[in-house]
Formats: C-alpha cells, structure tokens, sequence
C-alpha cells in the first residue's frame, strides 16, 4: 500500500502537482470516480453533419495529461478497485430492490407479490475453525469432551475462542483428513446444483398448486435475483431472492393460491430433492454433492426485520467478493506457477493444488479447474438473476452514460444534435493501465476514499 513515508510514492507526488496539466489530470481521475487501475486510451471521435459533411466537433487526446484519456476499468472486485466495485455494489443494490418494492421500470405493486430470501449452503468437507457466538458470547470453537484423534494423530477438538479477525477461521482442524477434493468439486459443481434447485422448484409449486408445468407457466412466474458467497473454508454457498409473479411477470398479480407458506414448501422441498453427480474419475470416489443441511428461508417483508432494504444492501455487499476472504489471489494461475511461493497460508494452497491437480484429468476438463483455480473451482457467474425480476445493470449504465452526455451537452463540452443528423466517428488504441504509486494516493485525495493497495502496478500496452 503506497504511503507518505515511500520516498518514491512522495517522489510521483510532487511530480503530478508540478505538472502543468495537473488540473486536466485531476479532472480525469474524479470523472473516474477515483478509480485505481484506470485503463489508458490514446484516439479520437469526431462529429460530422451528414448533411453538409461540416465537422461539428472533434475530440482527441493528443493534448491531454501524458497524451491519453483515462477511463474508469469498471472492476466488480472491491481487492482491485475500491470505487468501480461500489459502483457496481450500488448497481446491484438498485437491481434488487427495484424487484423488491417497484421502480426502473417495475411497478410498485410488485412489493404485494409473495417473496422469500433463501440462504443455500454447502455440505461439510470435514471440521474446521469456526467462531461461535450464542447471546453475545464467543463459544469454544470445537469443544469435545470424548474428541476422538484422527488417523493422523490430531485430536479433533479445539476449546479456543477465536477472535472474528483470527486467520485459523475456516481452516481444517485437520488438512490431511479434509475432503480438499470435495470442496472444489462442489464449488465446481454447484451452479448446475442451482440450476436443478430452480427446476425443482418450479416442478413442486405445480404440484402444490394442483397445476401441470404448461398450467403453471400460463398463470405464474418465479423471478429470481442470486449472489454467490464464499464461507471462509473456500465453498461457496447462495442468498437469492425468489418472487412469485403473475404470468406476465411483476407487471402481473400473483394467483390466488400463490401464497409464502406454498412458497416455502417448495423451496424446502426442492433444495432436499436436487443432486448433482460428478463425472467418475478412475482411482477417485464416486462424488454425489446435494446442498448442505443449513437452510434458510425467510419472508421479506416491507417494515420487518428482514426489510428489502437489509436484503437488497446483504446481497449487494458480496456481488464485490470473491475468495479473498479465504485469502487466495484475484488473479488467475496457471500450471507452471509456483504454488509454494504463492504469498497465501497452507488451506488457500492447498485447495488452489487441489484444482490444478483434478483440473489436468480428462473427465473433468470441461469444469475448466485450472483456470478457475483462483476461484478455487468456482465457474459460475457470482450475481444473476432470472430476466423477468427487474431491470439489468445494463439498462442502470446506459441510464448513467446518458446521464453523463446531457451534462457534457449543457456544459458546452459536447454539440446538441440530433443522432440521425449526425455521423459520428471514433478511433481508440489501448495504451496501458494504471496509476503510479504517487498518482494512488492523489487519486485517494480526490475521491475521498480510503487508501488501498492496488491490484498490480501500472503496464504499458504491447506492441
């Protein structure tokens, strides 16, 4: 992390302020939101009447800071970009909601609809450190008075109380003894466990409704918003929002018998019906993954404790994580790396080995292991939802960028013109990304946010 007492970062410092440009500079990294891995471009757009073939106004980056126009990298992971991923987090957050209570384009009787928050989990891979709490006060971790000692000679039990920031949390009380195979498997794995929980699903609210699945999809639809959370063991578990709509979708009222408690039926009975069974590998067990025995499932109400307000700001927060928490790496590895000299503790290793070992066997090559081995086998998209539950975060960017040209239209910055009048012509070259360790803690400055360490240093472009 780039601070005052770096004599290079003080160094960069003093050398922007001197710069000439300095206020253009500035000015590109707010526009970016403060962005730290900010992505270079070095061209040109012009605009030309099609009538006259007048040029109306040209833009070019040939007289900007250092020749190029930095724009904002757009990241979802907060480890890379602090201001892109609350950006993003933002985004997700008015997605969500706007299922929950109406508005962007859904209406505001959508909040009436029957509407539940589901918590799906994974199953055990063996004991590991966990903190416990029970009315406010820190439980022993694995407290056993008959513990028995495993193969390996540890004995299974662990009477600390650990602390929420310890870096045991998570890890096996035993590594030789935990199913590291079964935890990447699983999250491998587990979007096609959730894609047969959403079949289920529907096939148990026919049932319960009396209806065929053709009846069921002329009278209802089940909308959906998930997000994808990593425990601190390395598997992935899934909070979604499930809402029951009308035919027509949240534009439509829901049927009569569609109520929470049918609701609630079906998700209990799905999530216990579903599994997945992954490809035999010779000299490997036959691994048969369903959900884990934890399961929550609540109604979202508008005044309660669990507000669409709380779940649209809980699903919202993890839609900018990973696997950090487990304390991989937000890059990919690849098979010639080095794992021993991977800066992470033994459990992330272990897990990442785990991947590429499996990864390289052909049944299993379409999970694509390797390459998801930072992910620690998970291949899945980390925020989805079905395409009927509310607006898309590219309708909420298309919305922002039109936001943006009308101020630079009132400000002078760009001609007022209508679009089939006018002929519009851009050339841009990648020309590198990133900030200087000095630039960081300017562009920190600017944005009034907290100093965090960058993903990777500024590149140049190839070629």
């Amino acid at each position: 992390m780039p601070t005052l007492t770096d004599p290079h970062a003080v160094a960069g410092i003093i050398s922007r302020l001197r710069d000439p440009h300095y206020e253009r500079w500035a000015s590109q990294i707010r526009r970016t939101g403060g962005c730290r891995q900010p992505i270079h471009l070095r061209g040109k757009v012009e605009h030309w009447d099609r009538a006259t073939g007048t040029l109306l106004h040209r833009y070019s980056t040939h007289l900007e800071p250092d020749g190029v126009l930095r724009v904002a990298c757009k990241t979802r992971r907060a480890t890379r970009c602090p201001s892109c991923a609350e950006t993003y987090r933002a985004d997700t957050y008015q997605l969500v909601r706007a299922g929950l209570i109406g508005g962007k384009g859904v209406p505001a009787s959508v909040s009436a609809h029957p509407c539940l928050f589901v918590t799906l989990t994974a199953p055990s891979f063996g004991p590991v450190h966990v903190r416990r709490e029970k009315n406010g006060k820190v439980l022993p971790c694995h407290a056993r008075r008959d513990a028995e000692t495993c193969p390996h000679g540890r004995i299974m039990s662990c009477t600390a109380r650990h602390r929420a920031d310890e870096p045991c949390l998570g890890e096996p009380l035993c590594p030789e003894c935990y199913d590291y195979a079964g935890s990447v498997l699983f999250n491998a794995m587990s979007p096609e466990l959730w894609r047969r929980f959403t079949e289920a699903l529907r096939r148990r609210i026919a049932k319960n409704a009396g209806l065929t699945q053709r009846e069921l999809r002329e009278q209802a639809v089940i909308s959906f918003a998930k997000v994808a959370e990593y425990q601190r063991r390395g598997v992935v578990h899934f909070h979604a929002v499930i809402r029951l709509d009308g035919s027509e979708g949240p534009v439509t009222s829901p049927p009569a018998w569609a109520t929470v408690d049918l609701m609630t039926d079906a998700v209990r009975h799905a999530a216990s019906a579903v599994a997945v069974t992954v490809p035999k590998v010779p000299g490997e067990p036959t691994r048969v993954f369903r959900w884990g025995a934890q399961l929550d499932v609540r109604q979202i109400t508008m005044n309660g404790d669990l507000s669409e307000q709380a779940v649209a700001a809980y699903i919202a927060k993890y839609a900018t994580k990973a696997a950090e928490c487990v304390g991989t790496l937000d890059r990919r590895i690849n098979l010639l790396d080095d794992l021993t000299a991977l800066p992470i503790r033994d459990h992330p290793r272990r897990l990442i080995a785990e991947c590429m070992r499996l990864g390289v066997l052909d049944e299993l090559t379409e999970f694509r292991l390797v390459q998801w081995a930072h992910m620690l086998g998970f291949r899945g998209h980390f925020s989805t939802k079905s395409r009927r539950y509310s607006t898309t975060l590219g309708d909420l960017r298309a919305e922002r960028a039109d936001h943006m040209r009308g101020e630079a239209v009132s400000t002078g910055r760009l001609p007022l013109f209508e679009e089939d009048t006018v002929l519009i012509t851009s050339r841009w070259d990648y020309a590198g990304q990133g900030l200087s360790a000095g630039e960081r803690l300017l562009a920190a400055a600017l944005s009034g946010t907290d100093l965090l360490p960058p993903a990777f240093p500024p590149k140049a472009a190839h070629g």
